[in-house]
């Protein structure tokens, strides 16, 4: 019986590599809904070739269009945060891919835990902002959180078997984005296309900008934190270039196990999928003796302080991490619109955590109230430019 899927974000990098390794195995998945915030080209295009049950889009309007050109092909479009929220619970789905990027994705995530539904989650600002909220909703219902992230995936496949108790460190590994060896005078230089220039993976802007700046990095590491219940000092970050390595785990006893694998989604996003079985893919094998030579570094984070920030919203914790998360998208954004330079980015969120005090973050609504506080009083910094 094939698995009945349901995949949020699916124009998206992780939702098109969700979509290509479940056209690779049509016998094992069925795809019952799929939801997109604007790129209603490319969703028809895949409503044409998976023929999901139910679709929605974020926005209104280009729902409105999608509802004109595609007739009765689809029983039902849904629109804007409601009608992603309607996919992610649909009755027969049995997996929900998490793939939104940014805040946007919580709400839907936490929906489909609530109605029982297993998690491959993409979205890490689900457990950066509501960590805590999330996971004790996930032992509440029973329901299993498969990592999709290649580092939190590589952690995951490494403790099979394995005792929490017997964690001695977990160590994410990171590429160390495109400026890794750029002196720090000339990162004021940057440009917006030299930021989106990723040199091992292929990723959506947002992400690959989060690379650069290395809060994605830092996300992860609040991420790992709260999936595999160990504490932030337990948790280290190691420079790797080659992104061969994607994540290690060191035992007590000075063991370190880690998986290993060419840098490519599909290979993270199929075991999700298959989870806890593995299936046959048609990626190139890992050949070390053509890759060389591994290296490792330490991060800068005087070079790159998103993630020291990072560090310190974990430590810190209640409302905290999700201020950090809204204060770097709104920072992300605005570079991505030319707006601030690249070095102000982690001045945006600075300037944010500062003028936040933390508090408890008990219920959802907690966690919301922060997240608009923050993309509010980032606004605020990048407009009055005092950066």
């Amino acid at each position: 019986m094939r698995k009945r899927i349901a995949i949020l974000g699916s124009t998206g990098s992780i939702g098109v590599s969700t979509l290509d390794v479940v056209e690779r195995n049509p016998e094992r998945f069925e795809v019952v809904g799929l939801t997109a915030g604007s790129n209603i080209d490319l969703l028809e295009k895949q409503i044409k070739r998976f023929n999901p049950k139910v679709v929605a889009v974020y926005n209104e309007e280009q729902a409105e269009r999608l509802k004109k050109r595609i007739g009765n092909r689809v029983p039902e479009i849904y629109s804007g945060s409601e009608g992603i929220t309607e996919v992610s619970i649909l009755p027969e789905v049995e997996l929900v891919i998490s793939a939104i990027v940014g805040a946007a994705g919580l709400i839907p995530t936490i929906s489909a835990i609530r109605k029982g539904k297993d998690i491959a989650l993409a979205n890490k600002e689900t457990l950066v902002m509501a960590g805590e909220i999330v996971m004790k909703l996930v032992k509440e219902k029973g329901v299993n959180i498969i990592p999709v992230d290649s580092e939190h995936s590589a952690i995951f496949q490494s403790l099979t078997g394995e005792k929490k108790g017997d964690i001695k460190r977990l160590i994410l590994t990171a590429s160390g984005g495109p400026f890794r060896n750029m002196p720090v005078s000339m990162l004021k230089k940057v440009s917006l296309k030299d930021a989106l220039k990723h040199p091992n993976w292929n990723m959506g802007q947002k992400i690959t900008i989060d690379s650069a700046t290395m809060m994605n990095k830092g996300l992860e590491v609040i991420e790992a934190r709260w999936i595999f219940g160990v504490d932030a000092s337990c948790i280290n970050v190691l420079i790797h270039p080659q992104s061969i390595i994607h994540s290690l785990v060191e035992f007590i006893d000075g063991s370190i196990i880690a998986q290993l694998g060419i840098p490519d989604m599909r290979t993270p996003i199929s075991y999700a999928l298959n989870y806890p079985g593995r299936v046959e893919t048609s990626l190139p094998s890992l050949d070390l003796a053509e890759t060389g030579k591994l290296t490792f570094e330490k991060p800068d984070t005087e070079k790159f302080p998103s993630l020291k920030y990072a560090f310190q919203a974990l430590d810190e914790g209640g409302t905290m991490p999700a201020v950090l998360n809204a204060a770097n998208e709104i920072a992300v954004q605005a570079f991505l619109k030319e707006e601030i330079a690249f070095t102000d980015i982690p001045g945006v969120i600075l300037k944010t955590m500062d003028g936040h005090r933390s508090s408890a973050a008990n219920i959802l609504e907690d966690v919301l109230e922060a997240d608009t506080w923050a993309r509010d009083k980032a606004e605020e910094i990048i407009t009055s430019k005092i950066l």
